[in-house]
């Protein structure tokens, strides 16, 4: 009995292992090649590793970690700035985009950036399209695209969603229904409803920075 008990703890352990393994070479993937999607991210850092029959992926709050872990050891002397910059980009966005009660989620709200993180945004509009014609009439190119958002615990929801450029920064705003506004969706990292922003706290992020 010593002996099996033994074996699993050392089994538990080599799976421990080998999920920190994955999970730092997936923010590797992440931070350094620009993959977006926790888990594509998961299954090449698998491949690459050799690990595709490993059952036990590392969550999306571990990849997350390892992300904010190598940022820290790797890109210390520049993440701040990053952030920064960032942080004041989304403050002029969300103050062009005022009419549309605008709300920062992401990366750049849980101050875990890479270079090629994308300034988040929810908006809240019945016409999604009048975001286009705002920036259409702006001259700013975008591109219109369909964003996946779970609102519960089942089947994502499709909502209509701009990608376009500011400062270098790519921006991605998502509009919703606006009786959405007081119902965060859930967030891909822990499953729990997102944490949003609204234009006045990222104002006073950015000045912290």
């Amino acid at each position: 009995m010593r002996r099996k008990t033994a074996l699993k703890r050392t089994d538990r352990a080599a799976d421990d292992h080998l999920r920190i393994v994955l999970a730092q070479e997936a923010a590797r993937l992440i931070c350094d090649h620009g993959i977006k999607d926790y888990l594509a991210a998961k299954h090449k850092a698998a491949d690459k590793l050799g690990l595709t029959r490993f059952r036990a992926l590392p969550n999306n709050r571990e990849i997350e970690q390892a992300v904010a872990e190598r940022s820290r050891i790797f890109h210390a002397d520049s993440q701040s700035a990053l952030l920064a910059e960032m942080r004041t980009t989304a403050v002029t966005v969300m103050q062009y985009l005022d009419d549309f009660r605008p709300l920062l989620v992401g990366s750049v709200l849980r101050g875990n950036v890479t270079e090629h993180s994308a300034i988040e945004l929810h908006l809240f509009s019945e016409a999604a399209e009048n975001v286009g014609a705002q920036l259409m009439a702006s001259h700013i190119r975008y591109r219109s695209i369909s964003q996946q958002l779970k609102l519960r615990r089942d089947e994502p929801e499709a909502f209509p969603a701009y990608r376009f450029a500011v400062n270098a920064f790519e921006v991605l705003t998502t509009v919703l229904p606006e009786r959405r506004q007081m119902h965060a969706p859930l967030s891909p990292i822990d499953g729990k409803p997102m944490r949003r922003a609204r234009l006045t706290e990222v104002q006073e992020l950015a000045a912290m920075v």
